[in-house]
């Protein structure tokens, strides 16, 4: 059993869903049993043997409720087209708590860029979580399916297959030769990097800014086409929107967050301004119609809060506090701040850590006015 369970699985919120996700080094079939039910990584019927990372979707509502999940890994011994030859089912049933309705516990890791002892580090300074926010450049880049498993060692250590986590892909992400396989790698919509999701009472948008420079820079080679991509981010925006009683009106959300890798609303100089009037849209759309709370992002490897009123910063006008939780120094040893979050019903609080067990600093934001 042990072969196949060297990291715990991850759970990650997507849509109504959750994506139950685990690495497996050798070949097997990979199945989910929740309460009677039982959900397959499969493929138009066809079970996968073949995946370096299974994936399995249940309703969340049906995890939530169970509050346990088994884990099912049946070994292959020869797949042919006759008679295939597999070993017996091993299980391993873990816990998972469901989000709980005040003081909810968050923490942010964004621009790891491969390291995995630091963030950790720097996530236990913050204390016990309720879900775990990884927002893209976890990895360095794309060039080898072994850089995933980092993703997946971080999310095993901090949440132990018990808790949920949110999964947004940045632009180093989009670098090499496995990027176009991204999504069958982590958390995913229809094949979609962007989606809406729900834990618990909080629903939040993902948006993908893909790639920081116009896609004829010469540092791309000709390999993205992030402009159609961020067009139809637009189109899915206000689908939300004329959806919104089912997805931020609906009547048990508390809370509404937007998270980005990249702050779409940021003054950005050359060659990094681009897509002004695509940003501009979705900065309009999400700050007249779903009017977050907060938007957390990385990328600029920093740590600030960046409010409404400050013109200098925001080009697009603003959405709402705009929170850029992380940073790393790839000094010896490495370094790495992060960013807690407690979400109560008046306040969310701002916490950041590093990975020398300190805490930088704490700032409350007042959400008790939702006319933003």
């Amino acid at each position: 059993m042990s072969d196949f369970f060297k990291h715990n699985p991850a759970v990650f919120a997507v849509n109504k869903h959750y994506q139950i996700m685990m690495p497996c080094e050798k070949a097997c079939l990979f199945f989910v049993r929740v309460g009677d039910k039982y959900y397959y990584d499969e493929s138009n019927g066809i079970m996968c043997s073949r995946n370096k990372i299974h994936k399995v979707e249940v309703p969340a509502n049906e995890l939530d409720n169970a509050k346990q999940y088994t884990v099912c890994i049946r070994p292959i011994i020869w797949r042919k087209a006759y008679f295939s030859k597999t070993k017996t089912v091993v299980e391993k049933t873990f816990r998972f708590y469901p989000i709980p309705e005040n003081n909810i516990r968050a923490y942010h890791i964004s621009d790891a860029h491969n390291n995995i002892n630091e963030p950790i580090k720097a996530a236990e300074a913050f204390g016990e979580i309720d879900f775990l926010i990884l927002n893209g450049d976890v990895i360095e880049d794309s060039s080898n399916p072994s850089k995933f498993m980092n993703i997946f060692e971080i999310c095993s250590k901090l949440t132990k297959g018990e808790k949920p986590s949110i999964f947004s892909r940045g632009n180093h992400d989009l670098r090499g030769n496995y990027a176009e396989k991204f999504a069958s790698y982590t958390p995913a919509h229809n094949g979609n990097t962007y989606y809406s999701f729900r834990i618990g009472n909080i629903w939040g948008i993902l948006l993908d800014c893909g790639e920081d420079k116009n896609d004829n820079h010469p540092e791309y080679g000709f390999t993205v086409a992030c402009h159609p991509f961020r067009k139809r981010q637009t189109e899915f925006l206000k689908s939300i929107i004329e959806n919104k009683e089912t997805e931020y009106d609906a009547k048990d959300v508390r809370h509404k967050i937007v998270i980005s890798h990249n702050a779409f609303s940021h003054r950005y100089h050359s060659p990094f301004d681009i897509e002004q009037d695509i940003f501009a849209d979705w900065t309009k759309l999400l700050r007249e119609n779903v009017k977050p709370e907060i938007m957390i992002c990385g990328h600029a490897h920093e740590l600030n809060i960046y409010y409404p009123d400050n013109t200098e910063w925001n080009t697009n006008g603003s959405v709402c506090p705009v929170v850029i939780g992380s940073t790393i120094k790839k000094s010896k040893p490495v370094y790495f701040a992060g960013c807690g979050y407690i979400f109560s019903d008046d306040k969310i609080e701002i916490i950041f850590t590093d990975s020398n067990g300190e805490t930088l600093g704490k700032e409350s934001l007042d959400i008790t006015d939702k006319s933003n």
